[in-house]
């Protein structure tokens, strides 16, 4: 019969063979080499990560723009109305690519979304991407959107999406990505120290939209009542502040009926008379004599600033500078913001700044996953350890996910992807799948091994290539199912993303390195003969801990001994307790002498001075053995079984009492380390605070008697 017509994937797979069995050869006689290589990877990846921007979750692309105007402090509802008209008109007639734009002024009838009358939100509907011929990316069109609108003198705007502004807004109580806080307690001071922030982080990569919360510069008609003027009329001042309220905000005269229906009878000045500061000057009050004076008579009237708002954050007076991210990610935009502000900014004592926004998100999601990462670790080894029985093939499986993590971190990097919390669980679930290949491999060693193969060599190059189809199997059915994600422009794809870049990298690293680094771990790890080797397993021991560092930075304080070994090395050397083991051990021996009979006696005599009947010297033997009365070996045995008891109690003694004055200098020694510490924080607190005092009497902040105070 014709030989079987070979298929692609025969093919494919002898072409990988004709190319992966030098290779694996070449690696087992340069193991060190190849360890050496696999572990400057690691240490590059490293240090690719430590230098890799951050964010929260990627920003959704939701279709749709919002633009918050930021008018001046007090402007009218008209004139907000007049100033979004004329954005609507700008943007309907400059861009195709609006569909729709609708404009929200001021507070809900519900009012849970408290807002100003200058406070407004335009919401722009925008057409599908593929009818767009202004620009190519959403950020491109904020910017034209940005210097169209900049014909309307005095406006700042905003720009974010509809769900993004809700979102951050309920979470943090900003609509920005990145709000700066600054806390105080003089208003006028928190907006010269908010502005002052906008002004030096404008210039900074990445920082859009900066806006402050106006919270100063409401325009008011201030009264200031002239006491003397109003004795002298005749009035009080509770009846002109009646006056002014019910010429101006009207006051409630009463009830009208109409049918079932009740309406409130208002009295209130005409509204042409309650314009501006001439209708409020020109207002006349009415003389106990009948006669009318105006009210600039009897008051001082003009207009004053005040403040517009206070807002509060743990009952401390706050301004918000506000951050939209663009272009950037948020963790290098925050990273900036800080050191530009450490150098430059210096606020007045009792001010403190805070930063809040998708950055406070991404600082407490860092933290659980600071958690969960290690979790799923431990949970790994674990699994794996129960699956071999062996902590050594444990290890040895385990290093896939250093190897891992290379690939997920090298792709992220190249596709210019931030880490985020996708990531962040990406690299969680490619931890799991990354053992596969291992596994796959360890267990083919292990079956050879049993069934006779020798050569250790020959055994792992036998292996690797009967499971390269399946390895290759295992990663790739992984890494294609996770393909879509990666390469998906739909909504919600900015979230998919990260999650399969990390798992497609990391597989690929992972297959390729377990190929090559596993077999030349196992050689070291199992190789023929035990004691000529030790030396190289313990080596190898130490690659093992870079590996499974996977970049994170432990440091650990040594305490020396616990307490439990400290108890065995003192019970096993102290003469004290040596000796009373002794006696007790000898007076256990005795126990079994109390039945000792005397020793057995065989004489003979020969005299020849007494004669016998016979005529011979008369001769006398015999066997002699000498018994105590029964009841003395009983009591003796009791004798000995008491004293071996004593001198077991007095041996237990002897170690309690060890054990309570080990115990106690112990916990004497870590009260001093603990007091130790405490007095070395508490110096450098002191001295921290001696050199801010000192550094504050310098500039002018204090007077001297604080500086004493420190010191």
């Amino acid at each position: 019969s014709k030989p079987e017509k070979e298929n692609i994937s025969q093919r494919f797979i002898k072409f990988l063979y004709r190319y992966y069995e030098p290779s694996l050869r070449w690696s087992l006689r340069k193991k060190q080499l190849v360890i050496g290589i696999a572990v400057l990877m690691l240490l590059g990846t490293i240090g690719i990560f430590s230098r890799m921007g951050a964010e929260f979750v990627p920003t959704l692309d939701e279709g749709d723009f919002v633009i918050q105007p930021v008018l001046k402090t007090g402007t009218s509802l008209s004139k907000t109305i007049e100033i979004t008209t004329e954005i609507e008109n700008i943007l309907m007639a400059q861009f195709p690519e609006v569909d729709q734009v609708v404009t929200r002024i001021g507070a809900a009838e519900v009012p849970t979304d408290p807002m100003s009358m200058e406070e407004s939100d335009v919401i722009i509907t925008l057409k599908p991407k593929k009818e767009w011929t202004s620009a190519s990316s959403k950020d491109e069109l904020a910017n034209l959107f940005k210097d169209a609108l900049k014909v309307i003198p005095g406006m700042e705007v905003e720009f974010t999406q509809p769900i993004e502004m809700r979102f951050n807004e309920l979470i943090t109580g900003v609509r920005a990505d990145i709000a700066i806080k600054v806390f105080g307690e003089d208003l006028a001071v928190l907006n010269e120290k908010a502005n002052e922030i906008k002004e030096l982080i404008a210039d900074i990569p990445g920082a859009a939209d900066v806006t402050v919360e106006k919270t100063v510069g409401l325009p008011q008609m201030n009264v200031k009542y002239k006491r003397e003027k109003i004795a002298k009329y005749g009035l009080n001042i509770d009846d002109l502040n009646k006056v002014i309220s019910m010429g101006f905000a009207g006051a409630n005269l009463g009830q009208v009926y109409e049918g079932e229906r009740r309406f409130d009878l208002t009295l209130r000045l005409d509204e042409e008379q309650r314009r501006g500061i001439e209708n409020l000057q020109n207002l006349y009050v009415d003389l106990p004599n009948g006669n009318k004076v105006p009210l600039n008579e009897l008051a001082l009237i003009n207009y004053d600033v005040g403040a517009a708002k206070i807002a509060r954050d743990d009952t401390k007076r706050r301004v918000v500078v506000g951050i939209n991210v663009r272009n950037r990610d948020l963790q290098s935009v925050v990273d900036d913001i800080q050191l530009r502000l450490s150098q430059d900014l210096k606020l007045p004592p009792g001010y403190t700044l805070s930063y809040g926004g998708q950055f406070e998100n991404l600082e407490m999601a860092r933290n659980r996953l600071m958690v969960a990462v290690p979790i799923s670790l431990i949970m790994i080894f674990i699994l794996l350890f129960f699956a071999f029985n062996s902590a050594r093939e444990a290890l040895l499986v385990y290093s896939a996910i250093p190897l891992a993590a290379i690939g997920g971190v090298l792709l992220l990097w190249v596709r210019d992807m931030p880490f985020s919390i996708s990531a962040g669980i990406g690299f969680i679930a490619l931890f799991g799948i990354a053992v596969l290949n291992g596994i796959v491999l360890i267990e083919h060693f292990k079956e050879l091994k049993k069934e006779g193969m020798t050569s250790i060599e020959e055994l792992i190059i036998r292996g690797a290539k009967d499971r390269l189809r399946a390895v290759l199997l295992t990663a790739s059915a992984a890494a294609l199912g996770f393909l879509p994600m990666a390469i998906s422009t739909n909504v919600g794809a900015e979230v998919q993303r990260p999650l399969a870049t990390v798992v497609i990298g990391g597989l690929i690293t992972a297959t390729l390195l377990t190929l090559v680094v596993l077999p030349v771990l196992y050689s070291i790890f199992m190789p023929k003969g035990g004691g000529a080797n030790k030396n190289r397993l313990k080596k190898i021991v130490t690659v093992l801990v870079l590996f499974m560092a996977f970049g994170m930075e432990v440091e650990a304080q040594g305490q020396g001994l616990s307490i439990q070994e400290i108890e065995i090395l003192a019970l096993e050397n102290n003469s004290g307790i040596k000796f009373a083991e002794i006696k007790s051990d000898e007076a256990k021996a005795m126990m079994g002498t109390a039945f000792d009979f005397d020793k057995t006696e065989v004489f003979y005599s020969y005299d020849e001075n007494n004669i016998s009947l016979n005529g011979r010297p008369l001769e006398v033997y015999g066997l002699r053995q000498n018994f105590k009365f029964p009841s003395l070996y009983f009591a003796e045995r009791k004798i000995q079984k008491s004293a071996y008891g004593l001198k077991t109690s007095t041996l237990a003694l002897k170690k309690r009492q060890l054990l309570g004055e080990l115990n106690k200098a112990f916990h004497q020694l870590q009260y001093a380390r603990a007091k130790k510490a405490i007095y070395k924080n508490m110096d450098s607190l002191y001295e921290k605070f001696a050199n801010a005092a000192a550094r504050k009497f310098e500039l002018g902040e204090t007077n001297y008697l604080e500086t004493l105070t420190s010191t």
